[in-house]
Formats: C-alpha cells, sequence, structure tokens
C-alpha cells in the first residue's frame, strides 16, 4: 500500500516539474510583450491628452505710418489765393507753410517776431537781415547749436531770413551768372523761398572754410546735423536723393525748422515737406 501511494507522489511531482517547464517561455514571452506596450505608450501622447498643435505660420507684417501721423489740424496746409495763375500763400505765419515751386508768399510777407539767435556766424557780430529767426526758430536753434558744441562740433550760421527783395538781388544775379534754368535748381525764384519764411537756416563749419558747398555733408558737423536736426525740431530740407520732388539740388546745409513733432514724423519716415503734405488729411 505505502508503495503504491508513493508511486502516486512521484508522478505528480514529474507532471508539475513538465508543466513548469512548458509554461516559463510562454510567461516571460509576456513579460517581454508587455514591456513593448509600456515603452510604445510612454512615446505616443496619451490619448486623453491633446498633442501641442504645430505652430501656425507668422505672419508678415507690412510697417504702415501709425494713423496718428496721418492727421493734421487744418490750420497747419496752405491757405492758398489764386493770382495771375500763381498760388499765393495767405496763411504764411504757419510754422509748416509749403514754401516751393508751387506756393508762393507774397511779396510783402514780413515774419513779425524776428530776433537774432545767440549763435555763431560765419560773418561775426555784424546785424545783418540774414542774422535773425523767428523765435520759436531762434531758440531750437540755440539748442542745436549747443548740442552740437558738447560734441566737439563747431557750426556756424550763415543765412537766416532774407526779405523778398534780397532774394530777387540774389536770384537776379544767379540768372547772370549761370542762366534762368540752371539757376533755378540752386536758388529760389523771388516769394518762393523758405528763407522768407524765418524759418530755414544755412548752416557751415570751418572744415568747409564757412561756405555753402555739397561737401559739408561729408563733414562731421554735416553728418550729425542729419541723423540729429529733427530732435530740435529742424529737417534737411532738400536731400540727396529726392531732387524731382523737392525741385531743388541737394543742399546739406539747408533746414528748415517745422517742430520737434512733426521733424520727427520726417526724419522716420524719410519724407520731405512735401511728401508728408501728400498723405496727411486735415481734421
Amino acid at each position: 500500500m505505502n508503495k503504491w501511494i508513493g508511486s502516486i507522489v512521484c508522478l505528480f511531482l514529474l507532471t508539475s516539474c513538465n508543466m513548469v517547464q512548458k509554461e516559463s517561455p510562454i510567461t516571460e514571452k509576456s513579460s517581454v510583450e508587455e514591456h513593448e506596450q509600456v515603452t510604445d505608450q510612454e512615446t505616443e501622447a496619451p490619448k486623453d491628452v491633446t498633442s501641442d498643435p504645430k505652430p501656425e505660420q507668422e505672419e508678415i507684417l507690412i510697417d504702415e505710418p501709425d494713423e496718428s501721423i496721418l492727421s493734421l489740424e487744418a490750420q497747419y496746409f496752405n491757405q492758398v489765393e489764386e493770382v495771375d495763375g500763381k498760388l499765393f500763400i495767405t496763411n504764411a505765419d504757419n510754422i509748416l507753410a509749403l514754401v516751393n515751386k508751387t506756393f508762393s508768399l507774397p511779396s510783402d510777407y514780413v515774419p513779425a517776431n524776428l530776433v537774432r539767435p545767440d549763435v555763431p556766424f560765419a560773418f561775426g557780430d555784424l546785424l545783418l537781415e540774414k542774422s535773425y529767426l523767428r523765435e520759436d526758430a531762434a531758440r531750437a536753434l540755440e539748442e542745436m547749436f549747443q548740442a552740437a558744441s558738447h560734441e566737439g562740433l563747431e557750426l556756424y550760421a550763415v543765412s537766416g531770413y532774407r526779405s523778398y527783395e534780397r532774394q530777387e538781388a540774389i536770384f537776379h544775379a544767379e540768372v547772370e551768372r549761370v542762366g534762368e534754368e540752371q539757376a533755378a535748381m540752386s536758388v529760389a525764384f523771388p516769394g518762393m523761398s523758405e528763407h522768407q519764411t524765418g524759418l530755414a537756416i544755412d548752416i557751415s563749419s570751418p572744415n568747409v572754410n564757412y561756405i555753402l558747398t555739397e561737401q559739408f555733408g561729408e563733414t562731421p558737423e554735416g553728418l550729425w546735423l542729419a541723423e540729429h536736426a529733427h530732435e530740435f525740431g529742424f529737417i534737411l530740407r532738400y536731400p540727396k536723393g529726392k531732387e524731382s520732388i523737392t525741385g531743388y539740388k541737394y543742399e546739406p546745409w539747408h533746414f528748415r525748422y517745422v517742430g520737434k513733432e512733426i521733424a520727427k514724423i520726417l526724419y522716420e519716415n524719410n519724407w520731405t515737406l512735401e511728401e508728408y503734405f501728400e498723405v496727411v488729411k486735415p481734421i
């Protein structure tokens, strides 16, 4: 009896061992598959979490002038009267008066508040007509010259206010010298000169012997003025490359006072006064 029972136990044990050996490879394979599934789950975005969307293509914006600079009070536009086919400015005291080959000042116009700015003049202390400017322009010129001096630059005023009669004499003398067509490219017709407004100033330096020449634009003084005059309310009135717009050749010495706000707009947009009035609208 005991032998029979022992045989049954041995048979049971042998059968159990064989089952374990046959199941082991299956168990190991299941572990590998589980690992691969877990790895795949780690590399894929969870189904309940939205994947990061592809970045949208950045929109390319074209710089356009700020709307706020495209409007201007109506009083700053030329008010004109036509006489014998010519357009005469009737609000000549306007600080933004556009004086050029289209719009003329009356022959009897003289600014009311002319003063002599406290700056060095190429002709010294002589009290000449051309040593005067309108007071607001004169004070701004003093600030500009002082700032330039702090930078070690030497600026000299050459010509400011110019009466209609004086402009007439200068123009006729230039016509005699080079002919009217050539003269008109560098000297304004009487009544069409910004100098008559009392807001324009010609500037030079010792580097060019105090004369008015294109070489002035290449001097430290000329370069500084081109970059900083707007900070004091002045604009380079006849810039290079804009001759067909202004009607005058490049004059790196000729600056016009328009006030800091408008000067900044013109400088930042590379506009002449003509171009500004082409885009600005009255309010």
